[in-house]
Parts: structure tokens; sequence; C-alpha cells
């Protein structure tokens, strides 16, 4: 069976504080690594009411100094933002507290709106055409050899994975003509998916740090003890990710009853789209779905997500999720 991975936006829920999100993100790492997920990954996002993981390198040192074999790292880091440099340093500050089990995904995306990238940077020169060249540069610091007239300390020599992280065709492209592996959005971005797959597996050039095409794929779970709740939980993710799309991001709400009847053609239809990609039921519901999912797209690896409000409940659904990755092997 092929591996199942955790990431985690470290959700901040309405009435709640990130002080209580990063608590809740420690444990639920530290569950993880017991139910045998193999990695545990962290997005960045700025500026959102809902999502606690903006200082992303911070947030998987904190969680890698709780946790002992599960695999951490970024979901990505969204290398606009940052100088190369400054995120080798930094996880390569991590590979060295955490060695061998640090990951790094970079995307191109800001990750947030043009006010928010220009305060991050002060500068919108440096633009996301930019992108390829500063992947190349990020790598060129982890090697042992002086590629560059800066070496990063910590850094050099060490190996961190490196990622492509995509939720389009562009990214399949880069990540196949690098030799690198490559994770789809899937979870929120679903409509060129499968164009993605096919073209980054067709395109993909064999490297020194990847000999074959690997793909994982993000997958939204709502698991519970029963079909009925699951979808009730999962009202959750679809109010925060309406709200979202309307240009009013909020905190994660609790779960409305009957949601889905409240809301118009526009707003089910973007739901549908995202939700294409997802698992929203009991055991036997979630197996059915996973198993389609995987027999579909071919998937080297799920990265599983699952923004639930009652955080008891959250654990519950990457419990039952884990039980059958058990069962499936």
């Amino acid at each position: 069976m092929i591996p199942f991975s955790i990431l985690d936006l470290s959700p901040i829920t309405e009435g709640s504080s990130a002080a209580q999100s990063f608590r809740n993100s420690l444990d639920l790492a530290q569950h993880g690594d017991r139910w045998g997920y193999k990695r545990f990954w962290l997005a960045e996002h700025h500026g959102m009411p809902g999502i606690a993981s903006a200082a992303t390198s911070v947030l998987i040192a904190h969680v890698g100094g709780g946790t002992s074999t599960i695999r951490i790292g970024a979901g990505g880091v969204m290398l606009p933002n940052h100088s190369p440099l400054a995120i080798a340093e930094q996880f390569g500050t991590l590979e060295s507290l955490f060695p061998g089990r640090v990951d790094l995904g970079v995307g191109r995306a800001p990750g947030s709106d043009q006010v928010t990238s220009r305060a991050l940077r002060r500068t919108l020169s440096s633009d996301v055409d930019q992108f390829p060249q500063d992947v190349i540069e990020l790598i060129n610091y982890f090697s042992a050899e002086q590629l560059q007239a800066v070496r990063a300390i910590p850094g050099a020599g060490l190996n961190v994975p490196v990622w492509i992280l995509g939720s389009s065709l562009y990214g399949a492209q880069l990540a196949a003509s690098l030799g690198l592996p490559y994770a789809f959005a899937s979870h929120f971005a679903p409509a060129q998916m499968m164009q993605a797959i096919e073209l980054y597996r067709s395109a993909f050039r064999p490297s020194a740090r990847l000999a074959k095409p690997y793909v994982m794929l993000g997958f939204n779970v709502f698991a519970a003890d029963t079909d009925e709740e699951a979808q009730f939980r999962a009202t959750s993710m679809q109010q925060a990710f309406v709200n979202l799309r309307s240009g009013r991001p909020t905190q994660l709400p609790p779960p409305q009853d009957g949601y889905l009847s409240t809301i118009g053609p526009q707003e089910r239809a973007l739901l549908d789209q995202v939700l294409s990609c997802a698992a929203i039921g009991s055991r036997t519901t979630v197996m059915r779905d996973l198993n389609a999912f995987i027999a579909r797209t071919g998937a080297d690896e799920l990265m599983i997500t699952s923004q639930i409000f009652d955080h008891a409940a959250r654990l519950r659904s990457f419990e039952i999720t884990a039980d059958i990755h058990e069962a499936l092997k």
C-alpha cells in the first residue's frame, strides 16, 4: 500500500487562538507518528485568520522536537517570499536538529495577497518568473561542493529532499525537468490533476536526486463513526472554503447542520469541484473512496488533510484513515 502522510494548516478555530492551534498541531503529529503516517507537513500562508502556520520553519521545529520518527517538512514554503539562501539555512538548521527527517516542498504562489506580499518582501521585483532559478539556487546550497559564491551554513552537504508543489501544469513541467518529486494540490485545486500527473510522468528526466517520477496527491478525508457525523464535520471546511473564495476569509467555523441547503448553486458547484478529491463518511465509505482515488491516479503517496473544527473529532478522522491504511496493506 502506498504511504499516507498528513498536511496540517494549523487551523485557528473560531473563538480559539494560534497558541492552541500549535498545541493541536503537535498533538496531531504525535498521534500521526504512532499511527504510522510517513510525513507531517505544514504549509506557509500569510494574513489568513484561520491559518497559524505563517512562520513555517519555526512550527516545523516545534513539531520535530515532540516527535521521533515521522518525517517533518513544508508543504510548502512559498519561495517567492524568501531568498533561497535564507530557506537553505532554515532547513539546513532543521536537518541538523532532526537528521534524516526533513523535507522541503516549495511553491511559486505567494500564499497571500499582493499587499501582504509587499509587506513580506518590501519589494515585488522578485516575481514568480524567477521561480525555476530560485529552485536551482536553493538546491545548490545543499550541495557538498561550493557551486555558488555564498555557502549555506548550516545547509551545505546536507540531504534535504526538495519537492515541487503545484496546482497547475507549470509545476509538473518544472518538477519533471529538474528530476524532483512532485506534490499536486488536488485537495483544493483538482481541475488539472490528471493532466499534471500525465505531463510530469511523461516528461520526467532522472536526476541525482530522483531516479523515477514520484507523485504525491493531496486528498481531503472527513472520517467518523457514521456517514452522517462525517458529513456534519465536513461543513466546517465547506464554510471556510466558500468564505475564502468569496473574499472574506475567516477562522475555521463550527460545523453547521444542513449547511449545503443554505448556499446557492455557484457555491455548491465550487464545493463539488474541490471535494472531487475527498472522502466523507464512515470507515467503509472512506475506504471505498480512497481505493477508487488511488486506482484512478496511480499516486505514489497521499497527503491527507482534514479541516475539522473539533480537535478530538479531527484526531478520530486521522485514526480511522490510519486503520484503513493498515487494512489495505
